[in-house]
């Protein structure tokens, strides 16, 4: 028995000692790890313990203003609530969004959108579920934050256009970044950060842009900051604000002048080659589309006949039609192929081989000199001088006055639309066929393949006016340059211009009827209208009733066209417009072109605008004309 005891407490004994032992391994090895993490690893270990508890979010810099040329905003930012949800925090996110749809309505449409997102987003990158909530949903939604892991509640900004319409154009709009731009920088894949997408916005992105910062947070399990930690942070760097050398005054007044048609209008400071209006009717509004604007609303702008989306100003091409007869009038003086007071007798038409070309007038003129053709418009005049001159000549001198020409004026060039100017070697590439005398024609009196942008029109007019290459452009030079003065001779310059004002001030002009001047005292202005043929009434269609334009679809009806400028002796500011489907150019363009003329010349900023009142109301169109 008690060598049983004895057994006993050996066996004892020895399970004692190897607990024991095992107990002093375990301790051992726990101390050995506590070492590890706390002595040799410690900066690692700290590192990821921070990374647990600290995080750094994303600071979106502010977005530089645009303004008009006398500091009026026409692009801003203000405050917008919004939320967000990161996956990593969120866990499964369908039940996320069922979790958030308790405190803030989701339609199905938006979950499948954000569902969407999520799947190809990175777990860690945020994701819009809602932009632009009201206050009441923003501070429901904070209230409950505890119950919402991974939903992320924040105060952003957003761009707003106070003056939608006048510069929805100009300004242009923010979007997204689209992947192909945003790549993998983490600023351009935010989801509240825009880029700019047309206009002033996107040729100036990177100046508005700024720099992002980024914010040291500490969070909770849940992913809730807990506090900020700004000693830490790097703030980030405001955009630039950019100013334009648009007259947002004259930008609103055009755009009110020319609403309900589909026009455009640019008009320019002729000393400085500043642009203070560049309007396209009708216009649309550019908020709609920096938080994303809906698909119905964007088919109804889409498919609206008046192209409310297309930039006329600059995109649209045209024949320029009689508004380049002045220009064809220089040519000839410059060559000494036509002399100013040398007569053309106009009997309405003239026959060239089996066709018949013809004078807008089918009665004729009667025998006009250059001041009296460029004054009444006679087609016949130009045929004859087209003629002589010949097309290489009449090309030269219209790319010199900046026709078939991209200016940089602050836009990108891919936004504008270059023109044509034809020649022999443009025609046999396009059709196989050579060059006619028909066709030197029609290039005579601004049709046939000429197509000009109202930009286009603008500068041609305001290199008329001065005799000098003026240059367009949106942003004010730091110095106002001195435009080289073209190779023309100055008297006939003189001649081209005096006819000019004859079309409005002379009886037998084509606007002499519908204008009556400027209607500024002591202030005359020069212009010329055009019309651009769209469709021609066949004789079919005459025997039927189609008598005029009015007859005729709107969409087939001509354009009108007026480029002018003013004061007359002394050129300040000069106007195009185009009125699309207008009828013709002293109907439809002439007073829109003559009335934002006057808007400049009253409000004349050199401090001569004191001086001047408007002298009556608008003269009611005429109903016709050329």
């Amino acid at each position: 028995m008690r060598r049983d005891k004895q057994e006993s407490q050996s066996q004892f004994n020895r399970r004692t000692f190897m607990l024991g032992a095992g107990g002093v391994g375990v301790f051992a090895a726990i101390g050995s790890q506590l070492y590890n993490l706390q002595i040799l690893n410690e900066d690692q270990y700290r590192v990821l313990s921070d990374n647990n508890q600290f995080s750094f979010r994303i600071q979106l810099p502010t977005r530089g203003r645009i303004l008009d040329r006398f500091g009026e905003t026409v692009a801003e930012n203000r405050d917008s609530y919004r939320i967000y949800i990161v996956r990593e925090q969120a866990g499964d996110p369908v039940l996320a969004l069922d979790r958030l749809s308790r405190f803030m309505p989701l339609g199905e449409a938006r979950r499948e959108r954000v569902l969407r997102e999520l799947a190809r987003t990175p777990r860690f990158q945020p994701v819009t579920v809602a932009e632009g909530v009201d206050w009441e949903t923003f501070s429901r939604v904070n209230l409950h934050l505890p119950e919402l892991p991974g939903v992320m509640p924040d105060v952003g900004e957003v761009r707003t256009y106070p003056m939608p319409a006048a510069f929805a154009h100009v300004a242009g709009y923010v979007q997204s970044a689209p992947p192909e731009i945003a790549g993998n920088d983490p600023l351009l894949r935010h989801p509240a950060f825009r880029v700019g997408r047309t206009g002033a916005e996107i040729a100036r992105d990177e100046e508005l842009r700024g720099s992002a910062g980024s914010l040291k947070v500490e969070v909770n399990a849940f992913g809730r900051v807990i506090r900020e930690l700004p000693d830490q942070s790097r703030p980030a760097e405001p955009g630039r604000d950019v100013t334009l050398t648009i007259d947002a005054a004259s930008q609103r007044f055009a755009t009110e002048r020319l609403a309900g048609q589909s026009a455009s209008a640019v008009a320019m400071d002729v000393r400085t080659g500043e642009i203070l209006t560049l309007a396209s009717t009708p216009s649309f509004d550019p908020n709609l589309f920096v938080l994303g604007i809906p698909s119905r609303e964007f088919r109804d702008l889409n498919e609206n006949p008046y192209r409310p989306l297309f930039n006329k100003a600059i995109n649209g091409l045209y024949a320029p039609a009689s508004t380049v007869k002045g220009m064809i009038s220089l040519a000839a003086l410059r060559h000494g192929v036509m002399r100013p007071g040398e007569r053309v007798n106009c009997r309405g038409s003239v026959r060239l081989g089996d066709r018949t070309f013809h004078c807008w007038r089918r009665e004729g003129h009667g025998a006009v000199n250059m001041h009296d053709a460029i004054k009444v418009s006679c087609d016949t005049y130009f045929y004859e001088v087209a003629s002589r001159l010949g097309i290489e000549r009449i090309r030269q001198t219209a790319l010199e006055l900046g026709m078939g020409q991209l200016f940089d004026i602050g836009i990108p060039m891919l936004s504008q639309a270059g023109g044509l100017f034809p020649s022999p070697q443009w025609k046999r590439a396009r059709t196989g066929q050579g060059w006619t005398m028909g066709d030197t024609y029609n290039v005579g009196i601004g049709q046939g393949a000429v197509l000009s942008s109202p930009l286009q029109l603008a500068v041609m007019t305001a290199r008329l006016a001065t005799g000098r290459a003026v240059e367009p452009t949106l942003y004010a030079r730091p110095f106002v340059p001195e435009f080289p003065r073209l190779d023309y001779d100055p008297a006939h310059i003189e001649a081209i211009h005096n006819a000019h004002v004859g079309v409005v001030h002379e009886p037998g002009g084509t606007s002499y009827w519908s204008l009556g001047g400027l209607g500024v005292d002591g202030v005359r202005m020069a212009g010329k209208t055009g019309t651009s043929q769209v469709y021609s009434i066949s004789a079919e269609e005459r025997a039927r009733g189609v008598r005029s334009q009015d007859d005729l679809p709107w969409r087939l009806r001509n354009h009108g066209l007026f480029i002018c400028y003013a004061p007359a002796e002394e050129p300040r500011y000069a106007v195009a417009v185009i009125v699309e489907h207008g009828g013709g150019g002293a109907r439809s363009a002439a007073q829109p072109a003559r009335d934002i003329l006057r808007d400049l010349i009253i409000r004349d900023p050199s401090g001569r605008s004191g001086l001047i009142a408007a002298r009556h109301d608008p003269i009611q169109l005429a109903q016709g004309g050329r």
